[in-house]
């Protein structure tokens, strides 16, 4: 049972990040984005109008913060040392950040971006007005691929996400709405996770639990992603669900057509398909596949069964931190501009949600699944029934 990554993971990060650097005639990287820091060092924040700005280079790891964060960041052994700037617009984030790289002797970077992303209002200067900056996505790059560590991780989260959904199937009924239903499965297989790991539940949540089960109902389902509709169940709905968990930051994603009552000949007709263009998906899924043939693979199949129309997105995406992360399973992906030949095939240690989907004027049916690539095949990771009988609630 993996509860936290273990401190080597950030020790080997942080190796691999220094032997890119020295590659460079930069003096130190750096990072603006929240998920990159928190890959980098294990400190998360949210990110927001106040810049957060990490420097790493082949000896310190320093980082600037605004004054509100800097209690929860100085616990961090991997940081060597904290400068703040008191909140924006009156700080200066990048001003402050820039003083610290001067500090570390640093006159050229190589940076995720040439300064901070203009979220919630944050409007500052490039970085380049200060340093001499070039570009690198090595982080993002890294993430591609997950380690053994990362993969429990993503294995711990399908457990209890699977608890989640199970909570979900028994508590919906004829006549609930479906936003108490989501919020009572989400609370209770929250309690259960945080009662059965006690301490060793990695702080990730704030205010709301650690599981989240929901699902969406009626024609919002022909929406890939529509909104949980003001109406209570009846009989004949469809449902699409979704239920995940965060262990340490790490989520995997869990999927299942629903129906509340018997479903119709025409509602067992779309999800057949559907789950038939999830299997075609799996069986081609591998170390050595090209990605895009995944993909190319299930609208193949749609087009011999006549509904190619009724297909709103491609196949799937890589999970980890981030619920979405590349590389995406889409027919394009071979010739993206930013996809370089040796990236255009599944490697093992990649984690995939499966899930293509069929939208009709009336209903949507998509499963998905999580699926890491192995050496010499794949591992499914979530592991709820996907059959008709085991989704369909009797009323």
């Amino acid at each position: 049972m993996a509860t936290q990554l273990p401190a080597s993971e950030y020790r080997g990060r942080i190796e691999i990040l220094r032997q890119y650097l020295a590659e460079t005639v930069a003096d130190a990287a750096v990072w603006f984005d929240a998920t990159a820091i928190e890959y980098v060092t294990g400190f998360a924040h949210i990110e927001t109008e106040r810049p957060v700005v990490l420097a790493l280079t082949q000896d310190r790891i320093e980082i600037t913060v605004p004054r509100l964060e800097v209690e929860r960041v100085e616990p961090n052994e991997r940081i060597d040392a904290v400068h703040h700037y008191f909140d924006y617009p009156q700080g200066r984030p990048v001003e402050t950040a820039a003083e610290m790289l001067d500090t570390l002797g640093v006159e050229r970077v190589v940076a995720d971006a040439d300064g901070a992303p203009g979220v919630m209002g944050y409007d500052g200067p490039a970085l380049s007005t200060f340093v001499d900056v070039e570009s690198q996505s090595w982080v993002d790059r890294m993430r591609w691929e997950k380690t053994d560590a990362e993969i429990d991780c993503i294995r711990e989260s399908a457990r209890w996400a699977n608890l989640g959904h199970r909570y979900l199937a028994d508590y919906t009924e004829v006549g609930a709405h479906p936003a108490t239903v989501s919020q009572r499965a989400s609370t209770d297989a929250s309690r259960a996770m945080l009662d059965t790991l006690g301490e060793n539940y990695a702080e990730r949540v704030r205010g709301n639990g650690p599981v989240h089960a929901g699902y969406i109902s009626g024609e919002e389902t022909a929406l890939p992603h529509g909104h949980t509709p003001n109406e209570r169940l009846t009989e004949g709905d469809v449902l699409v669900t979704g239920a995940s968990a965060n262990v340490d930051g790490y989520h995997s994603e869990l999927e299942r057509t629903m129906f509340v009552g018997e479903p119709s000949d025409e509602q067992r007709h779309y999800f057949e398909l559907m789950k038939e263009a999830q299997d075609i998906a799996i069986d081609a899924l591998g170390p050595g596949v090209e990605i895009a043939y995944v993909d190319e693979q299930v609208q193949e199949f749609f087009r011999e069964q006549g509904i190619a129309d009724l297909a709103r997105h491609h196949v799937g995406h890589n999970i980890g931190l981030g619920a979405h992360e590349p590389p995406y399973i889409d027919r394009g992906w071979t010739d993206a501009d930013h996809v370089a030949d040796e990236d255009a095939e599944m490697q093992p240690g990649q984690v995939y949600t499966i899930e293509p989907g069929v939208y009709t004027e009336d209903a949507g049916y998509r499963h998905s699944d999580t699926i890491a690539i192995t050496e010499d095949g794949v591992e499914w990771l979530t592991f709820f029934p996907r059959d008709i009988e085991s989704n369909t609630i009797r009323t």
